[in-house]
């Protein structure tokens, strides 16, 4: 049986939430999105209040999705060959796979219970969203490479670094990607909708990475801080880096791009809508879209600030179509 089908960590139950079934989908949809701990004050990180916060809200807004219970929208001939010609399909499935092997093995080596629960069910959702696209691509017929393995890092924190840090940008661009293909309707809603609750879920990892690295460099001795903040730079040195391969079209001499690892976003930004739109008009949907969705967790757990505040600089400098006369 393939592991992101079998019970989730922390005994979470896993009913079958089918289309079929609106008032029970919607009632988890909410609950997903919506919480606030009971503690009152601060929950200052690396404190005990907020580490319990923080693993409350991951289990408390847990979906209980079933992917092979999910309804796939017929789709006539034009949608399915929008669907199939799209250029993220391997990407994404490989993505989802290196992010659950990455996350398991860093939540193995935790020592701290609570933080280790909390993300080895986030590496659970990642082998789940796995499933979701694996059933999408065998329900519309989409023909991928054969998939590579996925071994366990041997750098086990700088892996987890990385995939923390590359969900925090490509779902920022994801979430108004996402919807500006809702709204263009370029791809049936029936479609769309089906994949709201693994959009949700990307969120909800963000805010559990950003309040874990919070709390990991509260609590860690002075004189390993240093090295870790070299790390974090080195990351950021990283992405950058698979970033601009990708944009310059970078190919290994048999035209596959070789920086592939969580940039599926990037790849297929052109291919989720036929409505015409700005560099400027994207950037704010972005924000706007980013800014909703965190909006119903407990305001005082941390939010990612470095891809808002990078994109709100950068809007001062762009230029807006003029406004028809």
């Amino acid at each position: 049986m393939d592991e992101a089908l079998t019970a989730p960590p922390l005994g979470l139950q896993l009913a079958p939430l089918a289309a079929s079934d609106p008032a029970r989908v919607a009632a988890a949809d909410h609950a997903a999105r919506h919480w606030t701990s009971p503690e009152p004050g601060r929950l200052a990180p690396g404190s005990q209040a907020h580490r319990q916060a923080t693993l409350r809200m991951f289990r408390e807004t847990f979906n209980p999705y079933k992917p092979t219970v999910i309804d796939w929208p017929k789709l006539n001939a034009e949608a399915r060959e929008r669907l199939v010609s799209l250029p993220i399909w391997d990407i994404a499935v490989q993505t989802e796979g290196r992010a659950r092997i990455r996350m398991t093995t860093y939540a193995e080596s935790l020592r701290d219970p609570v933080w280790r629960d909390a993300i080895a069910l986030n590496g659970w959702e990642e082998g789940r969203h796995k499933t979701v696209l694996a059933n999408l691509v065998s329900a519309y017929g989409i023909t991928l490479e054969p998939e590579p393995a996925y071994p366990r890092p041997t750098r086990v924190e700088w892996a987890y670094l990385v995939t923390g840090f590359s969900e925090c940008v490509d779902s920022f661009f994801a979430f108004g990607l996402f919807a500006l293909a809702k709204r263009s309707q370029f791809f049936p809603p029936e479609l769309v909708d089906t994949f709201e609750p693994v959009m949700q879920e990307e969120c909800r990892h963000i805010l559990l990475f950003a309040n874990w690295l919070a709390a990991h460099r509260a609590t860690m001795p002075w004189w390993r801080r240093p090295w870790f903040e070299l790390r974090v730079a080195a990351v950021w040195v990283f992405l950058g880096w698979e970033r601009i391969g990708i944009a310059r079209g970078m190919d290994d001499g048999k035209g596959a791009p070789k920086a592939q690892d969580n940039n599926f976003t990037v790849t297929g930004s052109k291919a989720v809508s036929d409505v015409e739109i700005s560099v400027p008009e994207l950037m704010e949907l972005c924000l706007s879209e980013n800014d909703r969705r965190f909006a119903g967790y407990d305001e005082r757990l941390l939010r990612p600030t470095l891809m808002p505040a990078l994109v709100r600089i950068a809007l001062r400098f762009m230029r807006r179509k003029p406004a028809l006369a």
